[in-house]
């Protein structure tokens, strides 16, 4: 059903956005290039069939920025609930998944997560990032993560474009709590009503019951254009 006008002209501007880090800034590498590389830098060789196989096998495990594992292992079930609330329990989450496949590797995968060559950003997530500094309108990156994603943000080159980084395990609540995204709207100093969090997952529309304008993206493919540029028309 069409909206109203009065609808319309009552709506409150945006003011501030709110924006998801994976899934809608930028996409973990493919899963093939991500165990290739990480076998070469534990100093191993893998032919494209193994990298194949072992891909699909950590995977399905459970892989960080991935889909999340078909089963969790008993002795993983305690970090797995804390995993985006401490450094220390997102690394023993996902170096034990990883090693439930295999173990020599485990630690080499989890490092291609810290680094910027592990991950592609879309391909208008700079361009809109620009378009919002040069409206004047502050950007927070809200994220469920355990760990900081302040340094990949600077060498993926957008770290200079977003006034706050508002981390799960840094404040030790996690999408969709509500707190999380009041402490975004905070730093930003404006009203949940007046904030946009766009994201990909129904955790970021979560960001609903906090008094936030939601916007959910469909699922794009990594380093293409993921209409992030749909903000602006919002705004």
């Amino acid at each position: 059903m069409p909206e109203s006008d009065e609808s319309l002209t009552s709506r409150r501007p945006i003011e501030a956005v709110l924006l998801d880090f994976h899934g809608t800034l930028a996409q973990v590498e493919d899963p093939i290039r991500w165990v290739t590389l990480a076998a070469q830098s534990a100093g191993t060789t893998l032919d494209r069939a193994r990298a194949t196989v072992l891909a699909d096998r950590l995977t399905t495990a459970g892989r960080a920025g991935g889909p999340k594992p078909h089963r969790v292992p008993a002795h993983l079930a305690e970090v797995w609930a804390d995993r985006d609330l401490s450094v220390e329990a997102h690394r023993a989450c996902y170096t034990g998944l990883a090693a439930t496949v295999d173990e020599a590797l485990a630690t080499a995968l989890y490092d291609r997560l810290l680094l910027a060559d592990g991950w592609e950003l879309y391909a208008d997530t700079v361009a809109t990032l620009e378009a919002l500094r040069a409206a004047g309108v502050p950007v927070a990156v809200v994220s469920n993560i355990g760990f900081d994603l302040r340094e990949l943000a600077g060498a993926l080159g957008f770290a200079d474009l977003v006034s706050e980084f508002v981390l799960s395990y840094e404040v030790g609540r996690t999408k969709p709590d509500p707190a999380i995204f009041w402490k975004a709207c905070a730093a930003l100093r404006v009203d949940p009503e007046r904030a946009l969090m766009v994201g990909d997952t129904p955790a970021d529309a979560g960001a609903a019951a906090a008094g936030c304008s939601v916007l959910v993206l469909p699922e794009s493919e990594p380093g293409k254009v993921h209409g992030l540029g749909g903000i602006l028309r919002l705004l």
